[in-house]
């Protein structure tokens, strides 16, 4: 039996490794707007609604990019459409820095725009990898290895660029160029190392059977997102992927709320931001293992998913109060514990996919989910532009308020769509139940 265990624990957490690596690169590169956004603001004289704007090019591209990334991924291919992507994302990332004063306004909106295109297609091709290499019962702990990383990316980069960066916005720009090698780097081993577990060399015969110990067999026939979009699965993952606009919140509106409520800047915000995402990065890992473990005692797939994201809905609901909260480092542990409630949140929602649509929907379902979550924070991000100017950062409140509350709102409207949470066959037809 022991013997058996260590070869079924193979290749396939290799590949969680470039996982893991590549969404570490990926929001790395997506957060340092975010850290050095009090600066770059004075550097190129932004207003909030300026800066709204901008970061609702990238979520506009994200969108757009959802919905053509997941088709491609599945079209071409995890390996070549997660190539493709790394590679927009890390062009448009370094393109940052050639951005000058004189153009900064338009300048960041089209490198936004662009990096938000090539990001857009990191999810999808990490879902699909996970379909492909993980039986269902690991699905979601291994989805919540990677889906962690994007608090690793989150940590580096106020600790990167507080040691780089002056706080009158010198070298602003070595950051964004920084990703370029990373990336590069990635794709060399990627492009060496993934195959379809089938079709992989160092993958042992008894590593694969566990792989597919519980998956049915599919056909090589592709789904085309128009056919997926019509399924109530589709829409209760599209209801769920509103919350995105709440991590887009604490993500790219966190460092100027530091910097408006408690007076913290870009050099002294790597420890507010690390203890938030560590927080993010344990609340990941655990949501995935939560589950996991609820089917390992004998629940149902929808018992222990469901229950999972009520106890994450919980976890987010105290943060509603933050803006009423004067002491700095109780409002940061709160932020930090909803960000590990939505990490947490996010692993199972990601899970939900593979758990009722065949492998090869999975990157166009993943798609549309995500284009929702980035529309979401895209209207986010202008209202509250515009509201912060206008009523003097007093806006915090109501963001606040409702990135507390969303989530128990939004669980009720996922179990209306999907109560039972029936598997579909390749055909998008439900699988009968004994």
């Amino acid at each position: 039996m022991n013997q058996l265990l260590n070869k079924t624990k193979g290749y396939r957490y290799r590949i969680l490794a470039m996982l893991f690596y590549a969404t570490s690169v990926n929001y790395f590169d997506r957060s340092l707007i975010g850290v050095m956004a009090p600066t770059l603001e004075k550097v190129f004289h932004w207003t909030n609604e300026d800066y709204g704007f901008i970061m609702a090019s990238f979520k506009l591209a994200y969108a757009i990019g959802m919905i053509g990334m997941g088709g491609i991924i599945d079209k071409l291919g995890t390996k070549l459409g997660y190539t493709i992507s790394i590679g927009t994302w890390s062009f448009f990332g370094m393109l940052h820095a050639a951005i000058r004063p004189a153009f900064g306004f338009w300048g960041f909106v089209v490198a936004r725009f662009g990096l938000g295109l090539g990001e857009s297609g990191s999810f999808p091709s990490s879902i699909k990898a996970v379909a492909e290499w993980f039986p269902k019962k690991e699905r979601a702990l291994a989805t919540g290895v990677f889906n962690a990383a994007t608090s690793v990316g989150a940590i580096s980069a106020p600790f990167i660029v507080g040691a780089i960066v002056s706080l009158d916005g010198r070298n602003w720009q070595i950051p964004f160029l920084i990703t370029g090698g990373l990336s590069s780097l990635w794709v060399l081993i990627w492009w060496r190392v993934y195959k379809k577990p089938e079709d992989h060399p160092k993958v042992t015969k008894e590593e694969l059977e566990y792989i597919h110990s519980d998956n049915e067999p599919e056909s090589e026939e592709k789904l085309p997102w128009k056919s997926v979009l019509p399924k109530r699965q589709t829409w209760a993952f599209m209801v769920a992927k509103i919350t995105d606009a709440v991590w887009w919140f604490y993500l790219f509106w966190g460092a100027n709320f530091l910097a408006y409520a408690y007076g913290v800047n870009i050099k002294n915000i790597a420890l507010p931001f690390f203890v938030l995402y560590i927080l993010a990065d344990s609340g990941s890992i655990f949501g995935g293992y939560l589950s996991g473990a609820f089917i390992k005692k004998g629940w149902t797939i929808n018992k222990a998913r469901k229950i999972t994201l009520l106890i994450c809905a919980l976890i987010i609901l105290p943060v509603s109060s933050v803006a009423f909260i004067h002491d700095k480092w109780l409002a940061i542990f709160l932020i930090g514990f909803a960000a590990a409630g939505h990490q947490a949140w996010s692993a199972n929602i990601f899970t939900l996919v593979s758990d009722v649509f065949p492998k090869k929907a999975t990157a166009s379902v993943v798609g549309i989910g995500g284009m929702v979550g980035a529309l979401a924070g895209i209207i986010s991000d202008l209202a509250l532009g515009s509201v912060l100017d206008k009523a003097d950062n007093h806006g915090y409140f109501w963001a606040f308020l409702i990135s507390g509350s969303l989530y128990l709102v939004i669980l009720g409207i996922v179990h209306l769509l999907m109560p039972k949470m029936i598997p579909l066959d390749e055909n998008l037809n439900p699988v009968a139940t004994k």
